[in-house]
């Protein structure tokens, strides 16, 4: 039996993996791919839309991800850092690179992982703030 934790966490990685095929721009026809609906996976994770997720500030997501358990907290990060890359990018919205950045780097931190696409990433956010 599949526990709701398990449910989100697998919702989390998913909808990561699915934003780092469009980001990359390697679509793949699945039903995710077709149409993500970011308000209702928003509240299937967070139990709030994307427009309520996107209007805290860095600080209340961190807190947000801080109450879930520990070991989750790097899939957390990088679902929240493609989510507000994919979305600044194409909204050209300076406020969500600025979230992908700071949730990026938390990935790195916390997965421990050495991952060059996302450290380039960083890199071009960097560069597009300026």
């Amino acid at each position: 039996m599949i526990t709701d934790k398990e449910f989100t966490l697998r919702l989390i990685r998913q909808l990561s993996q699915a934003l780092e095929k469009l980001i990359l721009d390697k679509p793949e026809e699945s039903l995710m791919q077709k149409e993500l609906d970011f308000d209702s996976l928003m509240r299937d994770i967070f139990k709030m839309s994307f427009t309520e997720i996107s209007s805290k500030t860095k600080e209340d997501l961190i807190g947000i991800v801080n109450e879930r358990q520990e070991r989750d907290h790097k899939d957390y990060h990088e679902m929240l850092g493609n989510l507000f890359y994919f979305k600044g990018k194409s909204q050209h919205n300076n406020d969500f690179l600025d979230k992908a950045k700071t949730f990026y780097e938390l990935y790195l931190q916390t997965s421990g992982i050495f991952a060059l696409p996302i450290i380039n990433r960083i890199n071009e956010i960097k560069k597009a703030l300026e």
